[in-house]
C-alpha cells in the first residue's frame, strides 16, 4: 500500500506561498549557520576529553566517543525532524533527518580524505569485520526497503533494529 497522503500538505493548510529570501537575508542566515556550526564543532572539540575520560573510565571502547560527537552534532536537526513529526509533518521531518545525516556524512568524508591527502597521512575509516558487516546489511536494506517503492513500518522498524544492533555492538565488542 502506498502513503502518498502522508506527503501531501493537510487540507485546509492555507500556508501562503513565501517569496525566495532577500539578498540580505540570505546573507544574514548563511553567516549565522556558519556562526553555528563552528558553535558546534567548538562544543564538540571542547566535549571531547571530558568523554574520552568518560568512556575510558566506563571501559567502553573508544568508538563509543565518535558515536556521542556523531549525536551531538546531529542533534539540533534530530529535534527539529521529531518536531515536525509530531506536528504531522512527515515530509519535512524525513527530509530535516536525512538531510542532516547525508550532509553531515557527505561533507565529513571529503573533508577527512582532503586533511589525510594535505597532511600525507594514511586514512583509515576504522571499519572492522562486524562494521562492514553492519553497512552492508544498511545498504542491502536501504536497497530492499527504497527499492520497492513501497515502505511499511515493519521495513522501518528492521532498520532501527540494526541500529540498536551497530550501538550494542560499539558499546559491548
Amino acid at each position: 500500500m502506498r502513503h502518498r497522503d502522508y506527503f501531501l500538505p493537510v487540507e485546509g493548510d492555507d500556508a501562503p506561498e513565501h517569496e525566495p529570501p532577500s539578498f540580505r537575508t540570505t546573507l544574514i542566515s548563511a553567516t549565522l549557520l556558519l556562526t553555528a556550526l563552528i558553535a558546534v564543532v567548538g562544543l564538540a572539540k571542547t566535549l571531547t576529553p571530558t568523554l574520552e575520560a568518560g568512556v575510558a573510565g566506563l571501559g567502553a571502547p573508544e568508538a563509543v566517543v565518535g558515536i556521542a560527537i556523531a549525536a551531538l552534532v546531529l542533534l539540533p536537526e534530530g529535534l527539529a525532524a521529531l518536531r515536525a513529526a509530531r506536528a504531522n509533518r512527515l515530509q519535512t521531518s524525513l527530509n530535516l533527518a536525512l538531510g542532516s545525516a547525508l550532509a553531515t556524512i557527505g561533507l565529513t568524508i571529503p573533508a577527512v580524505v582532503a586533511v589525510s591527502i594535505a597532511l600525507r597521512q594514511p586514512l583509515e575509516l576504522g571499519l572492522g569485520q562486524k562494521e562492514g558487516a553492519l553497512l552492508a546489511l544498511t545498504l542491502l536494506l536501504g536497497v530492499v526497503t527504497l527499492g520497492t517503492g513501497r515502505t511499511t513500518v515493519l521495513q522501518g522498524i528492521v532498520h532501527l533494529i540494526v541500529f540498536a544492533a551497530f550501538l550494542f555492538l560499539a558499546v559491548v565488542p
